[in-house]
Protein backbone atom coordinates (compact mmCIF):
# COMPACT_ATOMS: atom_id res chain seq x y z
CA UNK A 1 0.00 0.00 0.00
CA UNK A 2 1.52 3.22 -0.96
CA UNK A 3 0.69 7.00 -0.80
CA UNK A 4 0.10 9.14 -3.89
CA UNK A 5 -1.28 12.47 -5.33
CA UNK A 6 -3.86 12.57 -7.86
CA UNK A 7 -4.01 15.90 -9.59
CA UNK A 8 -7.27 17.34 -10.55
CA UNK A 9 -7.98 20.14 -13.40
CA UNK A 10 -10.73 21.70 -15.19
CA UNK A 11 -10.37 23.87 -17.60
CA UNK A 12 -7.43 21.99 -19.45
CA UNK A 13 -9.64 18.98 -19.67
CA UNK A 14 -11.35 21.31 -22.69
CA UNK A 15 -8.39 21.79 -24.44
CA UNK A 16 -8.86 19.48 -27.46
CA UNK A 17 -6.26 18.09 -29.31
CA UNK A 18 -3.39 20.26 -27.92
CA UNK A 19 -4.39 19.47 -24.39
CA UNK A 20 -1.14 17.64 -23.37
CA UNK A 21 0.49 21.39 -23.83
CA UNK A 22 -1.59 22.28 -20.89
CA UNK A 23 -0.87 19.03 -19.22
CA UNK A 24 3.45 18.85 -19.99
CA UNK A 25 3.19 22.76 -18.81
CA UNK A 26 1.52 21.78 -15.35
CA UNK A 27 3.95 18.51 -15.04
CA UNK A 28 7.00 20.79 -15.43
CA UNK A 29 5.29 23.06 -12.80
CA UNK A 30 4.43 20.54 -10.11
CA UNK A 31 7.93 19.18 -10.86
CA UNK A 32 9.41 22.03 -10.14
CA UNK A 33 7.37 22.98 -7.21
CA UNK A 34 7.84 19.06 -5.76
CA UNK A 35 11.62 19.76 -6.11
CA UNK A 36 11.64 22.62 -3.63
CA UNK A 37 9.79 20.84 -0.75
CA UNK A 38 12.20 18.24 -1.34
CA UNK A 39 14.99 18.00 -4.18
CA UNK A 40 15.33 14.07 -6.35
CA UNK A 41 12.23 12.68 -4.07
CA UNK A 42 8.78 13.33 -5.88
CA UNK A 43 7.86 11.92 -9.50
CA UNK A 44 5.14 13.73 -11.08
CA UNK A 45 4.02 11.51 -14.27
CA UNK A 46 1.02 11.67 -16.89
CA UNK A 47 -1.08 9.15 -17.93
CA UNK A 48 -4.53 8.25 -18.82
CA UNK A 49 -5.50 12.10 -18.39
CA UNK A 50 -4.68 11.82 -15.14
CA UNK A 51 -1.98 13.77 -12.96
CA UNK A 52 -0.20 11.77 -10.56
CA UNK A 53 2.53 12.76 -8.15
CA UNK A 54 4.63 9.47 -6.84
CA UNK A 55 5.32 9.72 -2.80
CA UNK A 56 8.18 8.31 -1.02
CA UNK A 57 7.80 4.49 0.35
CA UNK A 58 8.36 5.97 3.58
CA UNK A 59 5.27 8.20 3.27
CA UNK A 60 3.36 5.46 4.64
CA UNK A 61 -0.88 6.59 4.74
CA UNK A 62 -1.98 8.06 6.00
CA UNK A 63 0.61 10.66 6.55
CA UNK A 64 1.05 14.72 7.45
CA UNK A 65 1.48 16.36 3.78
CA UNK A 66 1.20 19.39 4.68
CA UNK A 67 4.34 20.59 3.42
CA UNK A 68 3.32 18.70 -0.03
CA UNK A 69 0.06 20.45 0.10
CA UNK A 70 0.80 23.94 0.90
CA UNK A 71 3.04 24.10 -2.18
CA UNK A 72 0.54 22.55 -4.60
CA UNK A 73 -1.95 25.19 -3.36
CA UNK A 74 0.28 27.85 -5.04
CA UNK A 75 0.54 26.06 -8.87
CA UNK A 76 -1.59 27.25 -11.48
CA UNK A 77 -3.43 25.00 -12.95
CA UNK A 78 -4.37 22.75 -10.35
CA UNK A 79 -8.46 22.29 -9.45
CA UNK A 80 -7.82 19.96 -6.44
CA UNK A 81 -5.55 17.45 -5.07
CA UNK A 82 -6.47 14.12 -3.86
CA UNK A 83 -4.02 12.32 -1.02
CA UNK A 84 -4.40 8.45 -2.60
CA UNK A 85 -4.17 5.19 -1.84
CA UNK A 86 -2.68 3.00 -4.20
CA UNK A 87 -3.09 -0.76 -3.60
CA UNK A 88 -1.83 -3.76 -6.24
CA UNK A 89 -4.52 -5.57 -7.50
CA UNK A 90 -4.49 -8.96 -6.24
CA UNK A 91 -8.45 -9.36 -6.41
CA UNK A 92 -11.73 -8.10 -4.61
CA UNK A 93 -11.00 -9.10 -1.35
CA UNK A 94 -7.79 -7.43 -0.97
CA UNK A 95 -9.63 -4.48 -2.38
CA UNK A 96 -12.93 -4.30 -0.06
CA UNK A 97 -10.06 -4.90 3.23
CA UNK A 98 -8.09 -2.21 1.72
CA UNK A 99 -11.39 0.78 1.00
CA UNK A 100 -12.21 -0.66 4.55
CA UNK A 101 -8.94 0.36 6.22
CA UNK A 102 -8.68 3.48 4.64
CA UNK A 103 -11.98 4.58 6.00
CA UNK A 104 -11.29 3.68 9.24
CA UNK A 105 -8.28 5.43 9.76
CA UNK A 106 -9.08 8.67 7.13
CA UNK A 107 -12.39 9.02 9.30
CA UNK A 108 -12.32 6.75 13.08
CA UNK A 109 -16.02 6.52 14.46
CA UNK A 110 -17.16 10.16 13.11
CA UNK A 111 -20.53 10.00 11.98
CA UNK A 112 -20.91 10.36 8.31
CA UNK A 113 -22.65 8.92 4.80
CA UNK A 114 -20.91 8.13 1.91
CA UNK A 115 -21.43 7.04 -1.54
CA UNK A 116 -19.01 5.09 -3.48
CA UNK A 117 -18.18 5.80 -6.76
CA UNK A 118 -15.89 3.48 -9.19
CA UNK A 119 -14.14 4.06 -12.56
CA UNK A 120 -12.23 1.23 -14.65
CA UNK A 121 -10.21 2.64 -16.94
CA UNK A 122 -9.09 -1.09 -17.22
CA UNK A 123 -11.25 -3.08 -18.92
CA UNK A 124 -10.06 -6.14 -18.40
CA UNK A 125 -11.35 -5.73 -14.57
CA UNK A 126 -13.86 -8.37 -14.05
CA UNK A 127 -16.79 -6.46 -12.39
CA UNK A 128 -17.97 -3.56 -13.97
CA UNK A 129 -18.17 -0.05 -12.04
CA UNK A 130 -21.67 -0.11 -10.87
CA UNK A 131 -20.64 -4.11 -9.04
CA UNK A 132 -17.82 -2.24 -8.18
CA UNK A 133 -19.87 0.64 -6.01
CA UNK A 134 -22.17 -1.71 -4.50
CA UNK A 135 -19.91 -4.43 -3.81
CA UNK A 136 -17.38 -1.69 -1.95
CA UNK A 137 -20.23 -0.31 -0.16
CA UNK A 138 -21.20 -3.57 1.75
CA UNK A 139 -17.95 -3.77 3.10
CA UNK A 140 -18.18 -0.38 4.63
CA UNK A 141 -21.49 -0.79 6.31
CA UNK A 142 -20.60 -4.05 7.77
CA UNK A 143 -17.11 -2.85 8.98
CA UNK A 144 -18.06 0.83 9.51
CA UNK A 145 -21.07 1.24 11.76
CA UNK A 146 -20.53 4.67 11.93
CA UNK A 147 -21.02 5.37 8.35
CA UNK A 148 -24.28 4.91 6.53
CA UNK A 149 -24.93 5.05 2.64
CA UNK A 150 -26.63 8.53 0.95
CA UNK A 151 -26.80 8.24 -2.39
CA UNK A 152 -28.59 11.56 -2.72
CA UNK A 153 -26.23 13.95 -0.93
CA UNK A 154 -23.56 12.16 0.68
CA UNK A 155 -20.93 13.83 2.82
CA UNK A 156 -18.28 11.78 1.94
CA UNK A 157 -17.21 10.50 -2.11
CA UNK A 158 -15.57 7.58 -2.04
CA UNK A 159 -13.57 7.13 -5.28
CA UNK A 160 -12.10 3.50 -6.41
CA UNK A 161 -10.41 3.84 -9.55
CA UNK A 162 -9.27 0.69 -11.43
CA UNK A 163 -5.88 1.25 -13.56
CA UNK A 164 -2.40 -0.54 -13.91
CA UNK A 165 -2.44 -0.38 -10.03
CA UNK A 166 -6.38 0.28 -8.04
CA UNK A 167 -6.69 3.91 -5.79
CA UNK A 168 -8.54 4.71 -3.49
CA UNK A 169 -9.57 8.34 -2.17
CA UNK A 170 -12.17 10.58 -1.06
CA UNK A 171 -10.72 14.17 -0.25
CA UNK A 172 -9.98 16.90 -2.43
CA UNK A 173 -8.17 19.62 -1.27
CA UNK A 174 -8.86 22.76 -3.32
CA UNK A 175 -6.11 24.01 -5.82
CA UNK A 176 -6.17 27.86 -7.26
CA UNK A 177 -7.81 26.77 -10.57
CA UNK A 178 -6.59 28.91 -13.86
CA UNK A 179 -3.58 27.59 -16.51
CA UNK A 180 -0.09 26.32 -16.17
CA UNK A 181 1.95 29.40 -15.98
CA UNK A 182 3.76 29.91 -19.52
CA UNK A 183 1.00 28.62 -21.24
CA UNK A 184 -0.52 32.39 -22.23
CA UNK A 185 2.62 33.78 -23.14
CA UNK A 186 4.25 36.62 -21.26
CA UNK A 187 3.58 39.94 -20.31
CA UNK A 188 5.12 43.41 -18.51
CA UNK A 189 3.71 44.10 -14.93
CA UNK A 190 4.37 47.68 -13.82
CA UNK A 191 4.54 47.03 -10.18
CA UNK A 192 4.35 49.64 -7.35
CA UNK A 193 4.66 49.17 -4.06
CA UNK A 194 0.79 49.48 -3.56
CA UNK A 195 -1.48 47.04 -2.70
CA UNK A 196 -3.46 46.92 -6.58
CA UNK A 197 -0.26 45.90 -8.79
CA UNK A 198 0.60 42.85 -7.29
CA UNK A 199 -2.54 41.57 -7.37
CA UNK A 200 -3.36 42.26 -11.15
CA UNK A 201 0.15 40.15 -11.56
CA UNK A 202 -1.45 37.50 -9.56
CA UNK A 203 -4.80 37.34 -11.66
CA UNK A 204 -2.84 37.61 -14.74
CA UNK A 205 -0.66 35.11 -13.69
CA UNK A 206 -3.35 32.61 -13.14
CA UNK A 207 -4.55 32.70 -16.32
CA UNK A 208 -1.11 30.97 -17.36
CA UNK A 209 1.06 34.26 -17.94
CA UNK A 210 4.50 34.44 -17.15
CA UNK A 211 5.98 38.16 -15.99
CA UNK A 212 8.91 40.58 -15.94
CA UNK A 213 8.27 42.97 -14.06
CA UNK A 214 9.14 47.16 -14.29
CA UNK A 215 9.42 49.45 -11.03
CA UNK A 216 9.89 53.21 -11.31
CA UNK A 217 12.26 54.62 -8.58
CA UNK A 218 12.97 57.78 -7.83
CA UNK A 219 15.87 58.73 -5.67
CA UNK A 220 16.65 60.57 -3.25
CA UNK A 221 12.06 60.53 -3.09
CA UNK A 222 11.50 57.46 -2.68
CA UNK A 223 14.01 55.63 -0.24
CA UNK A 224 16.36 52.34 -0.88
CA UNK A 225 13.21 51.02 2.08
CA UNK A 226 10.86 51.97 -0.82
CA UNK A 227 12.98 49.61 -3.39
CA UNK A 228 13.38 46.78 -0.78
CA UNK A 229 9.45 46.72 -0.33
CA UNK A 230 8.88 46.53 -4.39
CA UNK A 231 11.35 43.59 -4.61
CA UNK A 232 9.48 41.54 -1.20
CA UNK A 233 6.60 41.70 -3.40
CA UNK A 234 8.27 40.57 -6.46
CA UNK A 235 9.54 37.93 -4.22
CA UNK A 236 5.73 37.01 -2.89
CA UNK A 237 4.22 37.37 -6.42
CA UNK A 238 6.67 34.89 -8.17
CA UNK A 239 5.47 31.82 -5.36
CA UNK A 240 3.35 31.74 -7.91
CA UNK A 241 4.50 33.07 -11.09
CA UNK A 242 8.05 31.42 -10.82
CA UNK A 243 11.31 33.96 -11.12
CA UNK A 244 10.61 37.27 -11.91
CA UNK A 245 13.00 40.11 -13.75
CA UNK A 246 12.18 42.92 -12.33
CA UNK A 247 14.09 45.96 -13.56
CA UNK A 248 14.29 48.80 -11.30
CA UNK A 249 14.35 51.92 -13.92
CA UNK A 250 15.40 55.54 -12.32
CA UNK A 251 12.52 58.14 -12.91
CA UNK A 252 13.80 61.11 -10.99
CA UNK A 253 15.09 63.34 -14.00
CA UNK A 254 11.90 62.27 -16.02
CA UNK A 255 9.71 63.59 -12.93
CA UNK A 256 11.56 66.47 -12.00
CA UNK A 257 11.24 67.82 -15.71
CA UNK A 258 7.71 66.79 -16.06
CA UNK A 259 7.24 68.53 -13.36
CA UNK A 260 8.84 72.34 -14.72
CA UNK A 261 8.21 72.14 -17.81
CA UNK A 262 4.18 70.55 -17.52
CA UNK A 263 1.35 71.88 -15.92
CA UNK A 264 0.83 70.61 -12.53
CA UNK A 265 -2.72 69.03 -12.45
CA UNK A 266 -1.24 67.19 -16.16
CA UNK A 267 1.47 65.62 -13.49
CA UNK A 268 0.20 62.09 -12.87
CA UNK A 269 -1.43 61.98 -16.49
CA UNK A 270 2.30 62.71 -18.23
CA UNK A 271 4.14 60.62 -16.23
CA UNK A 272 1.32 57.94 -16.39
CA UNK A 273 2.56 58.16 -20.45
CA UNK A 274 6.31 57.93 -19.73
CA UNK A 275 5.56 55.19 -17.41
CA UNK A 276 4.31 53.42 -20.20
CA UNK A 277 6.28 53.92 -22.78
CA UNK A 278 9.26 53.04 -20.90
CA UNK A 279 7.77 49.77 -19.78
CA UNK A 280 6.47 48.95 -23.28
CA UNK A 281 10.17 49.37 -24.34
CA UNK A 282 10.93 47.08 -22.43
CA UNK A 283 8.68 44.87 -23.07
CA UNK A 284 9.32 44.78 -26.48
CA UNK A 285 12.93 43.96 -25.96
CA UNK A 286 11.71 41.01 -23.99
CA UNK A 287 9.63 39.19 -25.66
CA UNK A 288 6.32 40.69 -24.12
CA UNK A 289 3.30 40.25 -25.43
CA UNK A 290 1.51 43.17 -23.24
CA UNK A 291 1.70 45.26 -20.31
CA UNK A 292 0.04 44.42 -16.85
CA UNK A 293 -1.17 47.67 -14.56
CA UNK A 294 -3.39 47.43 -11.24
CA UNK A 295 -5.66 49.86 -12.45
CA UNK A 296 -9.43 50.14 -11.65
CA UNK A 297 -11.95 52.22 -12.98
CA UNK A 298 -12.45 54.97 -10.78
CA UNK A 299 -10.40 54.55 -8.15
CA UNK A 300 -7.95 57.62 -8.40
CA UNK A 301 -7.95 60.41 -10.69
CA UNK A 302 -5.71 58.89 -12.90
CA UNK A 303 -7.89 55.95 -13.53
CA UNK A 304 -10.88 57.47 -14.76
CA UNK A 305 -12.34 56.14 -18.36
CA UNK A 306 -10.71 59.68 -20.03
CA UNK A 307 -7.32 58.89 -18.34
CA UNK A 308 -7.13 55.14 -19.19
CA UNK A 309 -7.76 55.88 -22.78
CA UNK A 310 -4.79 58.73 -22.36
CA UNK A 311 -2.53 56.47 -20.79
CA UNK A 312 -3.19 53.70 -23.20
CA UNK A 313 -2.93 56.53 -26.01
CA UNK A 314 1.13 56.35 -26.13
CA UNK A 315 1.24 52.26 -26.28
CA UNK A 316 1.37 49.95 -29.35
CA UNK A 317 0.70 46.65 -26.90
CA UNK A 318 -1.92 45.80 -24.86
CA UNK A 319 -2.64 46.66 -21.53
CA UNK A 320 -4.32 44.20 -19.52
CA UNK A 321 -5.73 45.61 -16.33
CA UNK A 322 -7.36 42.54 -14.39
CA UNK A 323 -8.12 44.58 -11.44
CA UNK A 324 -10.56 46.70 -14.07
CA UNK A 325 -13.90 46.22 -12.54
CA UNK A 326 -13.05 45.61 -9.19
CA UNK A 327 -13.85 47.37 -5.75
CA UNK A 328 -11.02 48.35 -3.68
CA UNK A 329 -12.69 45.60 -0.92
CA UNK A 330 -12.19 42.88 -3.41
CA UNK A 331 -8.72 43.82 -4.19
CA UNK A 332 -7.80 43.92 -0.43
CA UNK A 333 -9.07 40.76 0.05
CA UNK A 334 -7.20 39.17 -2.61
CA UNK A 335 -3.38 40.79 -1.55
CA UNK A 336 -4.57 39.00 1.75
CA UNK A 337 -4.87 35.81 0.31
CA UNK A 338 -1.47 35.99 -1.10
CA UNK A 339 0.19 37.71 1.19
CA UNK A 340 0.75 40.85 -0.08
CA UNK A 341 -1.14 43.33 1.84
CA UNK A 342 0.93 43.72 5.23
CA UNK A 343 4.19 44.52 2.55
CA UNK A 344 1.83 46.75 0.51
CA UNK A 345 1.11 48.57 3.19
CA UNK A 346 4.27 49.43 4.72
CA UNK A 347 4.08 53.23 4.78
CA UNK A 348 7.31 53.85 2.27
CA UNK A 349 6.69 56.45 -0.84
CA UNK A 350 6.56 55.13 -4.30
CA UNK A 351 7.32 57.59 -6.99
CA UNK A 352 3.90 58.06 -8.25
CA UNK A 353 2.39 59.86 -4.84
CA UNK A 354 5.82 62.19 -4.50
CA UNK A 355 4.61 64.28 -7.29
CA UNK A 356 0.56 64.41 -7.10
CA UNK A 357 -0.91 67.45 -7.94
CA UNK A 358 -3.63 68.92 -5.84
CA UNK A 359 -6.15 69.19 -8.04
CA UNK A 360 -5.17 66.54 -10.70
CA UNK A 361 -7.42 66.39 -13.94
CA UNK A 362 -9.88 63.87 -14.37
CA UNK A 363 -10.85 64.36 -17.89
CA UNK A 364 -7.95 64.81 -19.52
CA UNK A 365 -7.98 66.05 -23.23
CA UNK A 366 -5.37 63.53 -25.58
CA UNK A 367 -4.69 66.56 -27.91
CA UNK A 368 -4.05 69.40 -25.06
CA UNK A 369 -1.69 66.47 -23.06
CA UNK A 370 0.42 65.67 -26.13
CA UNK A 371 0.43 69.87 -26.99
CA UNK A 372 2.10 70.22 -23.37
CA UNK A 373 4.71 66.60 -23.59
CA UNK A 374 6.30 69.46 -26.46
CA UNK A 375 7.33 71.29 -23.43
CA UNK A 376 10.11 68.53 -22.95
CA UNK A 377 11.04 68.19 -26.43
CA UNK A 378 14.61 69.40 -25.61
CA UNK A 379 15.31 67.16 -22.76
CA UNK A 380 13.09 63.86 -22.67
CA UNK A 381 14.79 61.79 -25.53
CA UNK A 382 18.36 62.15 -23.35
CA UNK A 383 16.42 61.44 -20.06
CA UNK A 384 14.64 58.16 -21.53
CA UNK A 385 17.57 56.75 -23.21
CA UNK A 386 19.37 57.55 -19.72
CA UNK A 387 16.89 55.73 -17.64
CA UNK A 388 16.67 52.66 -20.10
CA UNK A 389 20.72 52.48 -20.10
CA UNK A 390 20.75 52.29 -16.52
CA UNK A 391 17.72 49.34 -16.15
CA UNK A 392 18.91 47.57 -12.98
CA UNK A 393 17.65 43.99 -13.27
CA UNK A 394 17.23 42.18 -10.22
CA UNK A 395 16.66 38.39 -10.64
CA UNK A 396 13.67 37.32 -7.89
CA UNK A 397 12.25 33.77 -7.06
Amino acid sequence: MRTIYLIKYSEIGVKGKNRYVFEDALVRQIQKTMDRVEPDTYEVRRTQGRIFIDVPDDHIPPFDGDDEIKALQKVFGIAGICPVVSIEDTGFEDLGKAVVAYMQRTYGNEKHTFKVFARRARKDYPMESPEICVEVGAKIIESCPNLTVDVHDPEISVNVEVRERIFIYSKIIPGLGGMPIGTGGKAMLLLSGGIDSPVAGYMIAKRGVSLEAVYFHAPPYTSERAKQKVVDLAKKISIYTGPIKLHVINFTDIQLAIYEKCPHDELTIIMRRYMMRIAETIAKQTDCLGLVTGESIGQVASQTMKSLMCTNEVCDLPVYRPLIAFDKQDIVEVSEKIDTFETSILPFEDCCTIFVAKHPVTKPNVEVIRKHEKNLSDVIDALYEKALAEDEIIEVG
